[in-house]
């Protein structure tokens, strides 16, 4: 038995030593091949200070009281490299006008370095008063950030509400979606405290817009952790994509480089870049397009790449049935080494189509999100090693686990004969 116990225990560390020994580490997607340093993280937090947030359903307390503990808990630990700013909605105006009461917002705190102190004082000052104008909250939100497309660093909304925009029809999705258009690296997550229905369905929108995410609050500890959660991540090192628009034809497609990219392309559209590739080059590129919005089901994504003629080289297609947000594909074209030194480089036209529709009642403007990621890296010295049946580098791992497996049925083998031959002794 404690022979057993040893050789599975050996046997476990060899595993994972060969894994840890074997496994490639690649470089961190936030280095800076220029040595330029990288704008600060910044985050808005914006709160809901509506009527609302009177009600007493969290914790045996009210929503705005459980809101006030995990902004002080947040503010303690936030990182002192991101740039932190507090916004608030329905926290001022107390009357029945609508059309006041829907620009009521305003910046509690600026987007900058984080005096705790001020902001601990600032948030303790709020009593919920209100309306709910989520969409204007937003609009000025994504200013306070003061972004610029293109600009680098991660910038983050993060909205906690416990009800539905009140300010229609100004509706909170369609400017999020155009905030999501403008390509300025933003994302917007939603928390919601104990929400319906309407509620949830509008707040999942609105991070589904930017690519952020939603979460359903019912509990003190949950809100803290949410949001000292999110406040976190925008201080992890990002890669923010380049904005690009795609031409209608090949001709005229914008010239891309390795790299990653984000565009917007309307329901049934097809879209062309271009990419340089010279002999003994290999092309890899992938595509997604996102859904952020109600769309009818069976639809698919096509990734073509074709010369500059419109002869196809090689393709991706992937298809759905309204069961994912997101669909993905991708494709390789090994460009191989020729004999003159002189071959020309070849300029591969890259075509991104989609079959999404919509129904009547859904917006098509602004377009699809399209996330696209090109890379030109050193070809396969053979043809067969292009797929490397699906394996890649994970040949390496395979013939470790092989040698490994086979020395270790030896060593068993070699053990149980042993013992077979001391029982017949005894």
């Amino acid at each position: 038995m404690i022979i057993r116990k040893r050789l599975a225990a050996g046997t476990c560390v060899l595993f994972a030593a060969l894994t840890m020994g074997l496994t490639p580490v690649g470089a961190s997607a936030a280095d800076n091949p220029d040595g330029q340093p990288t704008a600060a993280p910044k985050v808005e937090l914006v709160l809901d200070v509506s009527g609302s947030m009177r009600a007493r359903d969290i914790d045996g307390g009210s929503r705005m009281a459980a809101a006030k503990q995990a902004f002080n808990e947040v503010l303690d630990a936030t990182p002192k490299e991101v740039e932190l700013g507090i916004r608030t909605l329905g926290a001022n105006y107390r009357g029945e006008d609508r059309k006041v009461g829907c620009k009521d917002t305003a910046r509690l705190y600026p987007v900058g370095p984080l005096d705790r102190t001020e902001a601990k004082t600032a948030v303790a000052t709020l009593s919920p008063t209100g309306w709910t104008p989520i969409g204007p909250a937003l609009l000025k939100a994504a200013d306070d950030l003061n972004i610029d497309a293109g600009s680098d660093g991660s910038r983050r909304i993060v909205l906690i509400s416990d009800g539905e925009d009140t300010c229609q029809p100004l509706d909170p999705c369609e400017v999020a979606r155009d905030i999501a258009a403008k390509g300025i690296n933003l994302t917007i997550d939603t928390l919601g405290l104990v929400p319906d229905a309407k509620t949830r369905d509008q707040l999942s929108c609105i991070a589904e817009a930017t690519g952020g995410t939603y979460t359903s609050v019912r509990h003190t500890d949950e809100l803290t952790d949410r949001v000292g959660q999110l406040v976190d991540r925008a201080a992890d090192p990002v890669v923010n994509p380049v904005a690009v628009e795609g031409a209608k034809e090949c001709t005229g497609a914008p010239e891309i480089k390795p790299g990653l990219y984000t565009d917007r392309e309307t329901f049934g559209e097809h879209r062309f870049y271009r990419v340089a590739v010279a002999p003994g080059q290999e092309l890899r590129a992938s595509v997604s397009v996102a859904a952020d919005r109600a769309v009818d089901k069976d639809y698919g994504v096509l990734l073509r790449a074709v010369t500059e003629h419109g002869r196809e080289i090689v393709r991706g297609s992937e298809a759905g049935d309204g069961r994912t947000d997101v669909i993905s594909t991708g494709l390789r074209y090994p460009k191989p080494e020729q004999d003159d030194d002189e071959a020309a480089t070849e300029t591969v036209c890259l075509q991104v189509s989609n079959s999404y529709s919509a129904p009547a009642s859904v917006k098509t403007t602004p377009g699809l999100p399209v996330e696209l990621t090109v890379d030109v890296v050193d070809a396969p010295s053979a043809a067969s090693d292009v797929a490397a049946f699906g394996l890649g580098r994970g040949w390496w791992l395979l013939g470790a686990l092989v040698v490994t497996g086979f020395a270790a049925g030896v060593l068993w083998g070699w053990i149980s004969r042993w013992r077979v031959a001391v029982w017949r002794t005894n």
